[in-house]
């Protein structure tokens, strides 16, 4: 039997990982977060803040079973897309130090990263991104957590790995720092306001190429990477395996909602949003919708983030394939699908 210690296990990364490993006969699975939740099978949820390194030890010190952990925290940040380097190591360290003394069976650390290690977030890169690119010359909290466990893994019996996902798309009704719902609130929001549905992001953003990353195939990536020797020690990106242009893809985002495709009409959604209140409770009564509040549903911030990319976000998935994990997933289909997830839902009309 593995014990997985999901560490940051409220975060988008974490929450198909918990129900992939809690379904196989072969994992058990201990879920650490600052908010408590109920246990239940083969899930155990810690609660603690992972910058009170106390706190983690008091936390974490019954828990000497742990085979594997999958930290996938990070600390609270603002769509800049620049974080903390000294709060996300210390995070980490805080982890390691609680569990390593006492876990004499730990097999693997692996650690959730993002494209941000090829400095998507500062403007155009070399695409598609590759593992062993070199690193953008700014300070950048995945590299100094990757480093930190690459240093103290040496001579150690366990190994580390590091998974680069894309944005990740899931149905995720809990999370509003989510893109479907982002998609889906504003076009339900259009319909009612009897607009177009627009793009609200810039003429390139609308043409560029990118790759998206599905929740749950994101998760049997992860399981793969941290329990496969040969992925043992080294980096890998995380994507579908299909690229997309927003501007393919939009036409059918608007046939789901029974609207037009609009053209390119640049706005930032976090203020277009502002006096929508109304609005959005109009539709949650009109197609007898859970009760929510706008803000619920989707962080507009993160919206304005999401669509700023004016060039191309593309990372080559090569090394997994070859490494064994061939797993590929139609990036409409997925968006089409967790769109109607929402609806079955009554999350989105």
């Amino acid at each position: 039997m593995r014990t997985a210690l999901i560490a940051g296990a409220g975060g988008a990364a974490s929450k198909r990982l918990i129900g992939l490993l809690r379904a196989d006969p072969g994992w058990s699975v201990i879920a650490l977060a600052r908010t408590p939740r109920a246990s239940g099978d083969k899930l155990t949820w810690v609660a603690a803040d992972l910058f009170d390194a106390d706190a983690c030890r008091r936390a974490l010190s019954v828990h000497r079973g742990v085979s594997h952990i999958f930290y996938t925290a990070r600390a609270k940040h603002g769509e800049t897309g620049v974080e903390s380097v000294e709060d996300n190591v210390a995070m980490l360290r805080n982890v390691l130090d609680a569990v390593e003394p006492g876990a004499a069976g730990l097999q693997h650390v692996h650690l959730v990263q993002g494209t941000k290690y090829y400095g998507m977030h500062l403007g155009p890169f070399a695409t598609p991104a590759r593992e062993d690119d070199p690193r953008p010359d700014v300070p950048n909290f995945y590299y100094d957590q990757q480093d930190l466990l690459a240093t103290r893994q040496r001579g150690q019996g366990w190994s580390w790995s590091a998974s680069r996902p894309t944005f990740i798309y899931d149905f995720a009704p809990e999370r509003a720092r989510n893109a479907v719902a982002v998609i889906g609130a504003y076009a339900a929001l259009c319909r009612e306001l009897g607009i177009a549905f627009d793009f609200p992001g810039s003429a390139a953003a609308f043409d560029a190429r990118r790759d998206l990353t599905d929740a749950s195939l994101f998760a049997r990536a992860m399981t793969f990477i941290a329990t496969t020797p040969a992925c043992a020690n080294a980096a890998f990106n995380v994507n579908n395996g299909d690229v997309i242009r927003w501007c393919d893809v939009w036409p059918g985002i608007a046939a789901h909602f029974g609207i037009v495709a609009g053209g390119v009409h640049p706005r930032t959604l976090g203020d277009w949003v502002r006096d929508k209140d109304a609005v959005w409770t109009s539709i949650v009564r009109r197609y007898g919708l859970v009760e929510t509040r706008l803000d619920e549903v989707a962080d507009w911030a993160f919206a304005d983030f999401h669509w700023a990319q004016g060039y191309d976000v593309v990372s080559s998935s090569d090394k997994l394939h070859a490494a064994g994990f061939r797993e590929n997933t139609d990036s409409v289909r997925m968006l089409l699908d967790h769109l109607t997830r929402y609806r079955e839902a009554r999350i989105l009309p």
